[in-house]
């Protein structure tokens, strides 16, 4: 005697072994993240050195290619912020690990980015700009002596 084959039967099957499957999956890819954000290593001087070279070589570049020298300084201070934020939860390890928040970092990466943008393509850098970097790099100096 032969079996009776159903084939909607056999696709609704099939089709709920899918669903349940790839809802498993998201579930497992969420618990994950979740412990990944856990993980998160503060950000070291070399991890800081790298976003900060990074960030003055985009500004350098495109400065050059003749986008707007405030423009370019602010899509690279927003970027080290948020690699800073989003690989490290915010925290430097030189600050004993404090979470420091978005405008913080952003205002901190556009200090350093200019800094070393003036040690690549000095040229590029305005002379107000460069000015002030250097008014407030001896007010941090005059600080650190303290």
């Amino acid at each position: 005697m032969g079996t009776n084959f159903h084939p909607k039967r056999l696709i609704k099957f099939l089709s709920i072994g899918i669903v349940i499957s790839f809802s498993l999956s998201d579930i497992n890819s969420l618990n994950k993240q979740i412990k990944a954000e856990k993980n998160l290593n503060a950000a070291s001087e070399k991890d800081l050195f790298l976003y900060r070279q990074m960030g003055a070589s985009y500004l350098c570049i495109s400065s050059k290619a003749e986008v707007d020298f405030k423009k370019g300084l602010g899509i690279a201070s927003a970027t080290f912020a948020n690699v800073i934020i989003g690989k490290h939860g915010g925290a430097i390890a030189e600050l004993g690990n404090k979470k420091l928040d978005e405008k913080k970092l952003y205002n901190a990466g556009t200090f350093q980015i200019v800094g070393s943008a003036l040690n690549i393509c000095p040229e590029i850098i305005p002379k107000n700009i460069k000015n002030d970097y250097d008014k407030r790099l001896k007010q941090l100096l005059k600080k650190d002596k303290k």
